[in-house]
């Protein structure tokens, strides 16, 4: 690889964290303002982080720096288990909270009509980036495999 191309895909690297970063914050900021001490904010982030990072990295590994770090793919092939077992529990453990107690708990001191509305975006955003980021985190060590491959018999990736 070029020292030009390297260059531009690091650039293109950081512009795709700085997006990612700025949607993270539009997606997790009106539950954060809400309630600061929101218990599932650690695992919010990580389903936001994984599902963005991961389907990039799925659907364009040509452009970024991981492309021919073979050890790389493989690190990260492995961190993809225990990985989807953590977000798995955490989206059960949040799933079961709703269930049995609500979201509702959560945000009590706001008035009826954004309680509600909030309550509904939780849910639905939990639910959308869990979901999505634990089906990225099943598909992502099928795509390292395939450009693994790849790399050593085709030289592409």
């Amino acid at each position: 690889m070029k020292n030009k191309d390297t260059g531009l895909i690091i650039k293109l690297e950081l512009v795709w964290w700085a997006i990612t970063a700025i949607l993270l914050m539009a997606v997790i900021l009106p539950i954060y303002v809400a309630n600061k001490n929101f218990p599932y904010l650690i695992p919010n982030i990580i389903f936001v982080l994984t599902f963005i990072t991961l389907s990039r990295y799925i659907f364009m590994l040509r452009y970024t720096p991981i492309r021919y770090a073979q050890w790389l793919k493989v690190l990260l092939l492995i961190c993809c288990i225990p990985l989807v077992i953590y977000m798995i529990q955490e989206l059960h453990a949040f799933t079961r909270f709703a269930d049995e107690i609500g979201v509702q708990a959560l945000f009590s001191e706001l008035v009826e009509k954004s309680q509600d509305k909030l309550v509904e975006y939780t849910k639905a955003e939990m639910l959308f980036f869990g979901v999505g980021g634990i089906l990225a985190t099943v598909i992502f060590p099928f795509r390292m495999i395939i450009s693994f491959w790849r790399t050593h018999n085709l030289g592409t990736t």
